[in-house]
């Protein structure tokens, strides 16, 4: 049975980070470790007030049980990282523990709208860079794609902008790039899925929702790693993903008080379908 291991925070309440990568990438079939990189109480898009508890001394000592139990996995995925010094110690659980042949896929959740999420430093997109140069695979959104690369940030943009994007990001090291959030007209919005070795670049668009949901790169990342892991190519598994995110921002329209995530939930059983388990 394929065993991946995902790192970032878990977000008690809020439908992200683990709270989501666990569910989604389980059902998939596969199993899935957990490292957590914090602790907080609800993600970062409530109200001042929330609960962060920083775990970064933890990951050390786990990784060195694991080490002695002779622990690997077929893929390490990252999401929300809880400090700088984390990049040095996930490089450091996947040279200890990526089985030969792994992959490392990397969502760089630091950033949306133009700007950091509350609680990062302004240098710390140069620290993920540093991880992002040891992907298999990165899935950003514009906004942590332009801060890693030192793009200016646009919310109008042609294929011209997105095309140097993605060579930015292969620059630095980024082999596959699955770019999220793209949108050339107001009623699509969908991924650039960039091929270094090739210099080429695949669109896939789904219709966009009258709806800003938090929580939709998480279940992404999650569905594209679970479909991946599953044996689908780069491109069908960015095509499933969006997919499979629509339909959770779907479920969610109408549920006014549900402002803080979607409803991941009602369709898992579409993914799991739609990748044959």
């Amino acid at each position: 049975m394929t065993r991946i291991l995902t790192v970032q925070d878990i977000s008690c309440v809020g439908q992200c980070s683990l709270t989501v990568a666990l569910p989604i990438v389980s059902a998939c079939g596969i199993e899935t470790a957990v490292l957590p990189t914090a602790v907080l109480s609800t993600h970062t898009a409530f109200r001042p007030g929330y609960t962060f508890r920083d775990l970064t001394d933890d990951i050390l000592p786990i990784s060195d049980h694991w080490r002695k139990e002779e622990i690997y996995f077929d893929a390490v995925y990252t999401g929300y990282l809880g400090s700088k010094r984390q990049v040095d110690l996930i490089l450091t659980l996947v040279d200890r523990h990526l089985a030969p042949g792994g992959k490392l896929i990397v969502d760089p959740a630091m950033a949306d709208g133009g700007k950091l999420y509350a609680g990062f430093p302004e240098d710390f997109p140069r620290d993920m860079a540093r991880l992002v140069a040891a992907a298999d695979i990165i899935l950003p959104n514009i906004t942590e794609a332009a801060l890693m690369t030192g793009l200016p940030f646009r919310t109008e943009y042609d294929e011209g902008y997105i095309l140097e994007l993605l060579r930015r990001l292969n620059a630095i090291g980024a082999k596959t790039v699955v770019l999220t959030g793209v949108s050339f007209s107001p009623d699509k919005l969908g991924v650039a899925v960039y091929d270094g070795e090739a210099d080429a670049v695949r669109y896939y668009f789904t219709d966009k929702e009258p709806r800003m949901s938090h929580g939709t790169g998480d279940v992404y990342a999650s569905a594209f790693t679970g479909a991946f892991m599953n044996g689908f190519d780069v491109y069908e598994s960015a095509a499933i993903a969006a997919d499979y995110t629509v339909r959770t921002i779907r479920a969610t329209i109408g549920d006014d008080a549900h402002w803080y995530g979607v409803n991941f939930e009602k369709e898992l059983r579409y993914l799991v379908e739609r990748i044959g388990k």
